[in-house]
């Protein structure tokens, strides 16, 4: 498979060695209380400890939310500020510097976060990081972005995935993100066709290629792009 040297892949998330980052997306922090879903027991420790495992395995210098932090739109669920807290505790106890790019439900993240917001986050020359729901305004070889929660159906599975796409934004590399929440089951890209998906940095769904991370199995699993799968998946 064709990525860049400096990508490395986790569980839900993405590290970029050239600027010594990790990326995550779509934390959905309220998610459950607003839609009545029940949490599991322990789900935010089950969060947090992610979290931990993130900066013990990178070491990285800075921690970029991509976007949806929050589910909150009026007002912000009981809890979420507390979680909120405890991961830039986290982050900063790791000695990095935290940021979010905010996303389409984060009206309400001046509530809850103090530290970075930036639309459009440059990382060194090359990289910009954004939520995805809207085309970005800045230049850049390669965007990486959430919104969208990718996943892949394999033999009647759901798993999340990477979808990684060279030159496929203006000529720019994409790398979008899934969810970082285990409540979001995710959005099946298998037969996805222009259009289908939200984020118009997606506008070419055939052109990426999913990528699974066997957390399990420490493995990643790299396919070919979602045009040559259809018939198969």
């Amino acid at each position: 498979m064709t990525t860049p040297d400096d990508l490395s892949f986790f569980e839900r998330a993405a590290y970029l060695a050239d600027a010594d980052t990790v990326v995550l997306a779509d934390l959905h922090l309220g998610r459950a209380r607003a839609s009545n879903v029940e949490f599991p027991v322990d789900e935010r420790g089950e969060l947090l400890g992610r979290v931990d495992d993130l900066l013990d395995r990178t070491d990285p210098a800075v921690v970029v939310v991509a976007g949806d932090l929050l589910h909150a739109f009026s007002t912000v669920p009981h809890g979420v500020a507390e979680t909120v807290s405890d991961i830039a505790d986290r982050v900063a106890a790791a000695g990095a510097a935290f940021a979010v790019t905010p996303g389409n439900h984060d009206s309400m993240l001046d509530a809850v976060f103090d530290g970075r917001i930036e639309p459009e986050l440059e990382l060194g020359e090359s990289t910009v990081v954004c939520h995805g729901h809207q085309a970005p305004e800045r230049d850049a070889e390669r965007y990486v972005i959430g919104h969208d929660h990718p996943a892949i159906e394999i033999e009647g599975e759901r798993h999340p995935c990477f979808l990684y796409g060279p030159g496929v934004y203006r000529g720019s590399d994409v790398l979008a993100l899934p969810a970082f929440t285990p409540l979001a089951r995710g959005v099946a890209v298998n037969g996805a066709r222009s259009g289908d998906l939200q984020s118009p940095l997606l506008a070419r769904p055939g052109r990426f290629r999913p990528i699974v991370r066997d957390a399990a199995g420490e493995e990643t699993l790299p396919f070919p792009p979602l045009s040559k799968l259809r018939e198969h998946l």
